[in-house]
């Protein structure tokens, strides 16, 4: 097996699916089920199961799973140092980051591939939750992370915003529970957040008119008059035709979301990771941010 043929099988042991697949490698389902044959052809085993429920691995795929996991992981600490060697600051940085910031992002990159042109990009964009597993398991060298996670290793506080009611015209709070909302996906620290305030404040549940799958489109409903929403502050920045409020905790203090960014303290080691974070530390992030 080749690098292709391991990262193939890890990430079809996350999809379970050979058409899901075969999209997101932009191959055809024929070329990639020619490639698995070929894989168990070379080792003389069946690698997988098709049935009712889906693709099921052998124990025979699960070890060789395992392998391709073990190789990919050998083959990423190789190149990692083989550019730590390097006079110069080379090598592809491996950065994951939540939604919001992922649109946010390219004018920072864009100024450290200034400051150091052989460096590249590996860019996942995920839930924060997710961003944070791959970083635990070292799938990535840094992680932006909005919400409090609980991290032992190195971390950085980017910027921190307001969460806010934010409505066409102005409201009052004593209203919102006979007011239509707009709901749109989150990760489960903001939910949490939004919830937690709510019950703190109401005794019925919000009047959910609306939901929609990301904070643009939310955004755009409530220009349009279709409702309230309650974002952070950050999303609706430079919208000067809305209304926000910034909502308070029943201590009477502002509800304020972190951004963090953080790292492994070994890759810290890396001169490529190293000089991303002392990049990070000069800028003003959140300044930055703000103008885009």
């Amino acid at each position: 097996m080749d690098k292709r043929d391991w990262q193939i099988l890890q990430m079809l042991y996350k999809e379970k699916n050979i058409t899901k697949l075969a999209e997101s490698l932009f191959m055809s389902q024929p070329a990639l089920t020619k490639r698995i044959q070929q894989i168990e052809n070379e080792y003389k085993v069946k690698i997988i199961h098709r049935g009712k429920k889906g693709i099921q691995f052998t124990p025979q795929g699960d070890y060789l799973v395992d392998y391709a996991v073990e190789m990919l992981k050998r083959d990423t600490e190789v190149r990692d140092h083989l550019a730590n060697m390097d006079t110069e600051i080379s090598g592809t940085i491996r950065l994951g980051v939540s939604g919001f910031i992922t649109r946010k992002i390219p004018p920072v990159l864009k100024e450290f591939k200034k400051r150091y042109p052989k460096v590249e990009f590996s860019l996942t964009s995920d839930w924060s939750n997710k961003i944070y597993n791959q970083l635990y398991n070292h799938e990535i060298h840094i992680g932006f992370v909005r919400g409090d996670y609980k991290w032992t290793g190195g971390k950085r506080l980017l910027l921190v915003e307001n969460l806010a009611l934010v409505s066409h015209n102005k409201v009052e709070l004593e209203e919102l529970p006979q007011l239509p909302r707009i709901d749109y996906n989150c990760d489960v620290k903001l939910k949490d957040m939004i919830d937690t305030w709510w019950s703190e404040n109401y005794s019925v549940p919000p009047k959910v008119g609306i939901k929609v799958d990301k904070t643009d489109t939310c955004k755009e409903m409530v220009i349009n008059d279709l409702g309230y929403a309650i974002m952070p502050s950050l999303v609706v920045k430079n919208t000067g035709d809305l209304c926000q409020v910034a909502l308070k905790d029943k201590n009477g203090d502002p509800i304020t979301r972190e951004t963090w960014m953080l790292y492994n303290e070994d890759d810290y080691e890396l001169k490529l990771v190293r000089a991303f974070i002392e990049f990070m530390e000069e800028i003003s992030f959140q300044q930055m941010i703000s103008k885009s």
